[in-house]
């Protein structure tokens, strides 16, 4: 059983939205408190490179490309992080994966595809 599931990957329009969630259901929310979570994306042909992170002092950061059209939120009730992507270009498309780092470990989800085009 996987420890982080990420959904709501789909095909979208240019200019639409998605919202990805991360969940980390086998973690226990203390746990779940401490991680640094982050979420990354693999466009076809392409390096991995990261998106968005929030650390768990609530400190984010964005990538320069989708500083302004994509906010990463978390909702420590639910264990699950999430990501709100707007005005979403063809560029935005490959598989997103969501990650999870403490001093006591280094969590990947498989992903969840995302695919921008008319």
């Amino acid at each position: 059983q996987e420890q982080l599931v990420e959904s709501g990957g789909g095909l979208v329009q240019p200019g639409g939205s998605l919202r990805l969630s991360c969940r980390a259901a086998r973690m226990i929310t203390s746990v779940f408190w401490q991680q640094r979570l982050a979420w990354y994306r693999q466009a076809p042909g392409k390096q991995r490179e990261m998106v968005a992170t929030i650390d768990s002092r609530g400190n984010i950061d964005y990538a320069e490309s989708v500083n302004g059209r994509f906010t990463v939120s978390r909702d420590a009730s639910r264990k699950t992080m999430y990501l709100q992507m707007n005005n979403l270009r063809a560029e935005d498309t490959g598989v997103y994966y969501c990650n999870a780092v403490s001093s006591h470990n280094d969590y990947w989800g498989k992903g969840t595809q995302v695919t921008v085009a008319s």
